[in-house]
């Protein structure tokens, strides 16, 4: 049910993330409703003033269905739980009967260089997965409750990753390369992409949490040429891993992927068109 978008309150929009979907909606005429912290946004969405964490409420009946992106990835990890708890409480008083909630592939940890599915054991190696993995638990105790509300476990988003975003004209994008002579392989997706599933998995009956990124990971390398980087390898150290993918079958199940969406021309285009001012 696409149509639900334009009923939509998207938290976090100012982030790097929420501005590429913001164009990427307004691109095909979708007018979420943009939440923002007392500074109205760079972009010509309907926008409403909230402060989650001071436990303001929102007009009841005003929205049908909330995604979270608020978040952060460094500083204070404990406020991914609190964001989350908080969301799901205004939701939950203001009649909002379905929550997408940003979560991270980082909650899967490396997972020995296999692609992680949704029943794959959670073992994140750093701050921010554990964080994410908090947020999770808070979903679930609103699931419980009779909230629909489904964790949804990331993977990169094109031109908000540290590679596109981190090319700088004049200076060389530095990829690690491994034993067999390659680099890293992850699993992405375009800003375009993304938005057009969130906006398609609303009104859906979704499981608790669900991986999201294109059907087939991309390596690297492809991405820095795709963008026209000057890229070159460099001896990856001992603490990366070359591939670290998500299983995105169930996914699958509830939105159907285009072939060229895994590619790593399209997602760099779908980045490049949703970029705004430089």
């Amino acid at each position: 049910m696409a149509g639900l978008i334009n009923q939509t309150l998207v938290v976090g929009a100012s982030g790097r993330v929420g501005r590429l979907l913001a164009r990427a909606w307004a691109r095909v005429g979708q007018a979420p409703t943009l939440q923002h912290r007392g500074e109205a946004l760079a972009a010509d969405l309907p926008q409403v003033e909230w402060h989650p964490l001071s436990g303001a409420s929102l007009d009841k009946g005003r929205f049908r269905a909330m995604i979270v992106l608020a978040g952060v990835v460094r500083g204070d990890m404990t406020l991914n739980a609190l964001l989350a708890e908080a969301c799901c409480a205004a939701a939950v008083q203001a009649g909002i009967a379905q929550v997408l909630l940003a979560s991270s592939s980082a909650v899967y940890g490396v997972n020995g260089g296999l692609a992680c599915r949704e029943n794959t054991p959670t073992h994140p190696v750093n701050d921010y997965g554990r964080s994410k993995l908090e947020a999770e638990a808070v979903a679930n105790g609103w699931r419980a409750r009779g909230l629909a509300i489904t964790a949804l476990r990331i993977g990169n988003v094109a031109g908000a990753d540290a590679l596109l975003a981190g090319i700088q004209p004049g200076q060389p994008t530095m990829i690690d390369c491994f034993a067999d002579g390659t680099g890293p392989v992850r699993s992405y997706i375009g800003p375009i992409t993304l938005a057009d599933v969130l906006a398609r998995l609303l009104g859906q009956d979704l499981p608790p949490v669900l991986n999201l990124g294109a059907p087939h990971p991309v390596a690297m390398a492809d991405l820095a040429q795709a963008a026209g980087a000057d890229w070159r390898y460099q001896a990856a150290p001992a603490t990366a891993y070359q591939r670290i993918t998500l299983d995105c079958d169930l996914l699958a199940q509830h939105y159907r992927f285009a072939e060229d969406q895994s590619d790593a021309a399209t997602m760099v285009a779908e980045w490049q068109s949703t970029r705004g001012p430089q």
